[in-house]
């Protein structure tokens, strides 16, 4: 959507401009003159002529007085904003910094305020930790304690930005909500009608929705967004783009093909060329959906029909998406000769993209590669696959670990509030009591009676407090636990294969240095759904550690274990689910429970000729039963004796420990029996 915000820019700040210097020799003052001037610096920044901006802007500086603030601050600002965000940030802070300087000193609010927003996003870039704690706090302080509700919604709007350009979707999304608000309330005031703008902000929630994969949301964000856009000609194809990709997510084509033709029908009543290139990115969706299901023709219908308008109205980037889309479908026809030439007219476009972008490319390209046979082109795209991925997954794995110690550090600051809350109350209590008991002495033993009842109660308030703080450790424990386990085993198979490539490569042919190049990296892709596995568990659980029945399928649980246990190579493990059996109970518990019991078979079977392990499951009698069977060595009664006895505890070194499953099946009504034969085997057998 960054289109309209742009065109908006144009729409509703300015009109029309000629971009004629003006004769500054015909204003009387110096005040008409620095007002001429930057109407002529805001008809640069409409167009985004930044180049121009700059020079026209250090001339407004040299033309301003020293001791006019206000309009020292202006220039410096038009200077400021000229420069690139990605690459010119020393540039941009030391200009911006010199307006909010002079915006103070002329005590020019709205200076200030412009500058410290464009400063957020330049400290962004810049990486000032410091700095940008500083404007953050500035603008949360502008939004506590101004009056204009529609000033204080374009403020919410850039902290929003903000919160979302550093991964925090969740916080970023209660801003841009927040500010809607103060817009919507200012629609039937505004000096101009803000509809427009109020319609691309709903908009921007329903694509922030889509990102954090919330799709019937961002559908009804979408569709609210409708009725504000109908004057915005490049806004309405946005849109119909918008509905073209979510319903594709959603595998509903009957829809999207609907959603098409009212496009198309769209198309007829304009010439615009930012409307056709959204109905080419549509094309490109649909193709991509045909490609999937590997429904080539299809594909190649859609790829033909978007650059059939790609010459006249294609951005660049979207040619070498249309060009990129034809390789895909050759690629995937093993036409390796005709795919080349078209992700090669991608690549330099594309590699100026997001990392994600240009990692995709490089890995079509190495399966071409590999195709024609060039091994050498083929290793050195797989590299540059191999390196963006590893930077890619190790920024996803900091956002998630940066979300969940926020969403913890959320939930401790509600439980101190509350404690304080209390603590405050208590002591306005006992206040009031000392006050009357030095009016009314005759009296103080009923207000001792009260005070001490009080008192009682707040403790009674405090213990339930305190003893629900420790449940909530107690939850922290297990869930850290679940991490520790479920993650480790992963961890451990991928630093293995790494070390063993690093420190024997002399071990390994070419052969087995491919084979261990893909299990590492079927390893490290199991080790990211694991850890998507748990941050989807642990927002669930993270308010409160209990379970969340539903209906589930046994066979999506075989699945996860058959995914998590893919790289153990030395043990067969087999799954039977002939009654296609469902099961209502706690997913992510129930998982839990199967992972573990998975882990411990497969070490109980290390030495074991020909190890096996067998799950099943079946029901009788409106019961459903899941057990599983390994060939071991066997145990003693003893050794399973954590799973009935609580005082029964199992150190952390043999996983998850069988403590933690007694606990688990305890809490979803499970019952585990074990049946152990020496030298044949061991069976657990989970009652559900």
């Amino acid at each position: 959507m960054k289109k309209i915000f742009l065109i908006l820019f144009v729409l509703f700040t300015t009109t029309l401009f000629s971009q004629k210097e003006p004769n500054l020799s015909k204003y009387k003052t110096q005040k008409e003159k620095l007002h001429a001037w930057a109407k002529y610096c805001d008809e640069f920044l409409a167009v985004e002529n930044y180049k121009q901006l700059r020079v026209i802007g250090k001339k407004g500086v040299q033309l301003t007085s020293k001791s006019d603030y206000s309009n020292l601050s202006l220039f410096n600002f038009y200077v400021g904003v000229s420069f690139d965000y990605g690459s010119e940030t020393d540039s941009i802070s030391y200009y911006l910094e010199k307006s909010e300087q002079f915006g103070r000193q002329a005590k020019n609010n709205k200076r200030v305020i412009e500058a410290l927003k464009q400063l957020l996003v330049c400290y962004k870039n810049y990486g000032s930790t410091s700095k940008r704690e500083r404007v953050l706090n500035e603008l949360h302080q502008v939004i506590d304690t101004s009056k204009n509700e529609f000033e204080k919604s374009k403020i919410l709007a850039e902290i929003s930005d903000y919160y979302i350009n550093v991964g925090q979707y969740e916080k970023g999304l209660q801003y841009k909500i927040d500010g809607l608000k103060g817009r919507k309330k200012h629609l039937s005031k505004a000096d101009y009608d803000d509809s427009i703008n109020y319609g691309v902000q709903l908009v921007n929630i329903s694509e922030l929705y889509v990102t954090m994969e919330n799709l019937p949301k961002s559908l009804e964000y979408l569709t609210e967004s409708e009725p504000y856009l109908t004057k915005y000609k490049e806004g309405v194809a946005a849109v119909h783009k918008d509905f073209i990709s979510i319903y594709l997510k959603q595998n509903n084509l009957k829809k999207a093909e609907e959603r098409y033709s009212k496009f198309q029908s769209f198309l007829k009543t304009v010439d615009l060329g930012d409307c056709y290139e959204y109905f080419i990115e549509s094309n490109l969706l649909f193709s991509n959906y045909y490609l999937e299901r590997k429904q080539n023709s299809k594909a190649l219908e859609y790829a033909n029909y978007a650059n059939s308008f790609a010459p006249k109205y294609a951005s660049d980037f979207t040619k070498a998406q249309v060009n990129q889309s034809f390789g895909k479908i050759y690629l995937q026809q093993k036409n390796y000769q005709k795919a080349l030439p078209f992700f090669k007219l991608a690549e330099p476009i594309i590699k100026e993209d997001t990392p994600e972008e240009n990692s995709e490319l490089h890995k079509l390209l190495a399966d071409t590669y590999e195709g024609l046979g060039d091994k050498n082109l083929a290793y050195y795209h797989l590299s540059l696959y191999t390196k963006l991925q590893e930077s890619l997954l190790a920024e996803k794995a900091k956002k998630n670990l940066a979300e969940m110690e926020a969403k913890y550090q959320n939930n401790v600051k509600k439980q101190e509030i509350q404690n304080k809350n209390l603590q405050i109350d208590t002591a306005k209590k006992q206040k009031y009591y000392f006050i009357g008991g030095l009016f009314l002495l005759a009296i103080i033993g009923s207000l001792l009676f009260y005070q001490s009842r009080n008192r009682k109660k707040t403790n009674e308030k405090l213990q339930i407090l305190n003893s629900e703080l420790d449940e909530a450790n107690k939850a922290k424990t297990r869930f850290f636990s679940i991490l520790n386990h479920d993650l480790r085993g992963p961890v451990a198979n991928l630093v293995f294969f790494l070390q063993l490539q690093k420190e024997s490569p002399e071990m390994l042919d070419e052969e087995s240095t491919k084979r261990m190049q893909d299990k590492t990296m079927a390893g490290a892709e199991n080790l990211l759904n694991s850890m998507e596995d748990i941050l989807q568990w642990s927002k669930s659980q993270m308010e409160n550690f209990k379970p969340q029945p539903k209906k589930i399928n046994v066979n999506s649980l075989f699945d996860d274990t058959k995914m998590h246990f893919s790289s153990e190579e030395k043990v067969e493990i087999t799954f039977e689910n002939p009654q296609n059996i469902q099961i209502n109970t706690d997913e992510n518990y129930l998982k839990t429970i199967i992972r573990n019991l998975t882990g411990n078979a497969i070490k109980a079977l290390d030495g074991i000729e020909n190890p096996s392990i067998l799950w099943k499951t079946w029901q009788e009698n409106n019961v459903s039963y899941l057990s599983i069977t390994d060939n071991g060595k066997g145990a003693s009664d003893e050794q399973f004796k954590a799973l009935y006895d609580d005082k029964e505890v199992v150190g952390i070194k043999t996983g998850l420990g069988l403590h933690l499953i007694r606990d688990l099946a305890k809490a979803i009504n499970c019952e585990i029996e074990v049946n152990s034969k020496k030298d044949i085997g061991t069976t657990f057998t989970l009652k559900l």
